[in-house]
């Protein structure tokens, strides 16, 4: 056989093996991953090139190497889930580096940071006062993450005691000017309703480079097209003027009729439906 048959060869076959070996040692994110993680890919990218290349000739031997530092890994990450002094020997602990405010020296030390580099990270994470961070702290895969003093940290609905819709995913339904049925379906809606959609907003299918529905059945579209402006989709602001008119003729009813039967049950209505409005308020305007 020749020479350069037998590379191509080893190298289709090692590229599956890695492949599937990548596919077994678990979906991480390559900037986030800890050094032993790290030095084992490596090892394993190196390995796999020098048996592509015949640099280890004894392919079998190669290939036991590998397995051995594919499955090591594998079979460690099993244990640091059972057993935390594994996990910490094996991936390391986090690190505090700012308590209630102070920075904790030896902590820099330990982690061979600087000064300047605790604050370019702090910085990078919008601490760009030292005195507004309360918590800071290394994690074992060099990241570093902040927390900042509860004055000035963002105001959340909870903290002013406001209800919020939950919000759900939202699906893409067009892809390229084409239509993809499973999500669409999933939503409930159906290729009638985004017809009326495109319709009644003036635009063709085939101009449509994205289009998505969020959670509140608004629908968004980015066309090829730039120079077109869409209207934006106000389903839930209509939905709640519609309430507040109903509410508005309801009271108007009440003062115009002389009866005061009528009177009396207008003016319950009305105030049902702004109860109502009232509770629908945070998820119809956000």
């Amino acid at each position: 056989m020749q020479e350069w048959i037998e590379i191509v060869l080893r190298s289709t076959s090692l590229f599956i093996i890695v492949l599937l070996a990548t596919r077994l040692m678990g979906k991480r994110n390559i900037v986030r991953i800890t050094p032993f993680r790290f030095v084992s890919y490596i090892v394993t990218a190196v390995i796999a090139a020098l048996l592509s290349v015949n640099l280890i000739t004894n392919f079998a031997f190669g290939l036991l190497a590998l397995s051995v530092w594919v499955l090591l890994p594998i079979a460690l990450d099993y244990l640091s889930l059972k057993s935390k002094m594994i996990h910490d020997l094996i991936n390391g602990k986090e690190t505090v580096l700012i308590k209630h405010g102070k920075i904790m020296e030896q902590s820099l030390l330990q982690t061979r940071l600087t000064g300047e580099e605790l604050l370019r990270e702090l910085r990078s994470k919008n601490a760009f006062n030292l005195a507004d961070v309360e918590f800071a702290v290394m994690e074992d895969t060099g990241d570093i993450n902040v927390l900042m003093k509860s004055h000035k940290q963002p105001v959340s609905s909870y903290a002013l005691g406001k209800k919020v819709a939950p919000q759900a995913e939202p699906q893409t339904i067009i892809l390229d000017g084409t239509i993809l049925n499973e999500p669409l379906f999933s939503l409930g809606l159906n290729k009638e309703w985004l017809g009326i959609q495109l319709e009644s907003t003036g635009v063709s299918l085939d101009n449509v480079f994205i289009g998505q529905v969020d959670s509140s059945g608004d629908l968004y579209l980015d066309l090829f097209d730039d120079s077109v402006e869409l209207p934006q989709p106000k389903v839930k602001e209509m939905l709640y003027a519609n309430f507040e008119k109903a509410q508005a003729d309801l009271m108007s009813f009440a003062l115009e009729t002389q009866n005061e039967t009528a009177k009396k049950m207008y003016f319950q209505h009305a105030e049902t439906v702004k109860k109502l409005t009232e509770k629908l308020k945070p998820y119809l305007l956000r």
